[in-house]
């Protein structure tokens, strides 16, 4: 395939981009900077802003079949033109230009959140789960309206498919991991709610090998066109034994102590109520849709991946486990 993957020197999009060069595809990279690390590995890097105007952009396109649109903002607090701009606007354009272009393809990373209820979500499959009315924060709105986008795009002359991964770990996690010990070695996480809610995980290169796999049975008549999938690790995990294992592992203090679900989102909206009345920087330390996250179970039925694409763990929990506190115990 000849690919460009947006996003490609981030943690995800990176492990895309080493997937297919490892096959001989030949991959373009393109995100608001460059990254000479990904370009030795043998991609060319192009540097654009798909959050504006991009009059370059169908000449990038124009000898490419296959697009992985990763890039995005993410998080969970932030203004929504912010999430807007890059979300759905970026992904308006990227989508315009392929059509425009020529590709023949296009996969797109979103996330299960896009559909989240707030409710436990235990082995649903992708026809169980609507775009709900309101939404909490503007990641999965803005998520949700580019999916819509991306598969209404489907047809003839371009095939397009979405995927949720959930969650994604790892090697080089900029996100989760970072993030949990962050607030772990500062005491400030609680346990939300019984803590014993299983949670899907993805393993970074299982998340990579979903999307590969997804564009390579791509075409207008494929079953994966016009559709989205959830994606995870075959097996979910309990998030605070996963959580705590991880700080054992890594020389941080166990999380012990806890606060009620409702205590978490009462809290989580009075925080955001603050942040936004007197114009805090950075994020509340608890918002409503963290609370709902880190109470409920979710976890999906990886079926639909499985019998349309090939979708099958690559990676095992224990290899993978290995692999990443192995890396962030040489990083610190």
């Amino acid at each position: 395939m000849k690919t460009l993957v947006t996003g490609g020197g981030g943690f995800l999009g990176r492990a895309i981009v080493e997937e297919l060069l490892d096959r001989g595809d030949t991959v373009s990279v393109l995100s608001r900077s460059r990254y000479p690390d990904v370009e030795a590995l043998g991609a060319t890097g192009v540097a654009m802003d798909l959050s504006k105007p991009c009059p370059d952009l169908i000449a990038v396109l124009s000898d490419v079949d296959t697009v992985f649109h990763v890039a995005a903002k993410a998080g969970i607090w932030g203004d929504r033109d912010s999430y807007w701009s890059i979300n759905v606007g970026g992904t308006k354009r990227l989508l315009e230009a392929s059509i425009q272009a020529g590709v023949t393809r296009f996969v797109y990373t979103s996330s299960p959140s896009a559909v989240f209820s707030g409710q436990d979500e235990i082995g649903l499959t992708e026809s169980d789960c609507q775009y709900p009315e309101r939404y909490l924060t503007h990641y999965p709105e803005s998520k949700a309206a580019a999916e819509q986008i991306v598969l209404a795009a489907n047809g003839r002359d371009l095939a397009t498919t979405v995927l949720r991964p959930h969650l994604i770990w790892g090697p080089r996690d900029p996100h989760l991991v970072p993030r949990l010990l962050a607030r772990g070695r500062a005491g400030r996480l609680r346990i939300v709610g019984s803590g014993t809610n299983r949670v899907g995980l993805t393993y970074v290169d299982n998340a990579a090998h979903a999307h590969v796999l997804a564009a390579d049975v791509l075409c207008p008549t494929s079953a994966n066109a016009g559709k989205a999938y959830f994606i995870t690790d075959d097996d979910p995990v309990v998030l605070w034994e996963w959580v705590n294992r991880l700080f054992v592992a890594l020389s941080v203090p166990p999380v012990t102590r806890r606060v009620s679900a409702k205590m978490a989102l009462n809290a989580g909206g009075m925080l955001e109520w603050i942040w936004r009345v007197f114009r805090l920087g950075g994020e509340p330390p608890m918002t409503r849709f963290m609370a709902r996250q880190l109470a409920t179970h979710h976890y999906y039925d990886l079926s639909a991946a499985r019998a349309d694409f090939g979708y099958s763990e690559r990676v095992g929990p224990s290899v993978g486990w290995d692999r990443m506190i192995e890396w962030f115990v040489d990083k610190e």
